[in-house]
């Protein structure tokens, strides 16, 4: 099984996207978490707070580092995984499924079209 699902949009930084509509679920993929280790906390923005591109949102604490969540799209804040509060270890078990992190309301729903798909991101990792 691919670490790297199709149906997925991702960052340089290691960060995903899955576009439903015009909201986007955002976390980190398998490959960051693996390069982490086990993940011990997880501090996100409050809802309603407004993101920007690239810019950080939060902090991933791992036992190896503390490592900063970058921004993959620009908008506000909408929904927290806040079963992440009491069970950081989420993100190393379930990436892409339990361990998402925040949903947004994109502000411009085309900026998922600079992200990359699953072969750009698995070429990118490889590199």
């Amino acid at each position: 099984m691919s670490q790297v699902p199709e149906n997925l949009k991702y960052s340089k930084e290691h960060e995903w996207v899955r576009v439903e509509g015009t909201k986007a679920y955002i976390g980190i993929t398998y490959f960051a978490q693996e390069e982490l280790g086990d993940i011990v906390f997880v501090e996100l923005p409050e809802q309603g707070t407004e993101i920007k591109v690239d810019e950080t949102f939060g902090t991933v604490e791992s036992v190896k580092t503390v490592s900063d969540l970058f921004a993959p799209i620009t908008g506000k804040v909408v929904e927290i995984n806040t079963q992440l509060e009491d069970n950081p270890e989420f993100v190393n078990e379930s990436p892409y499924d339990k361990g998402w992190m925040i949903a947004v309301e994109m502000q411009d729903s085309s900026e998922a079209d600079n992200l990359l798909d699953a072969a750009a991101y698995e070429t990118h990792i490889e590199e």
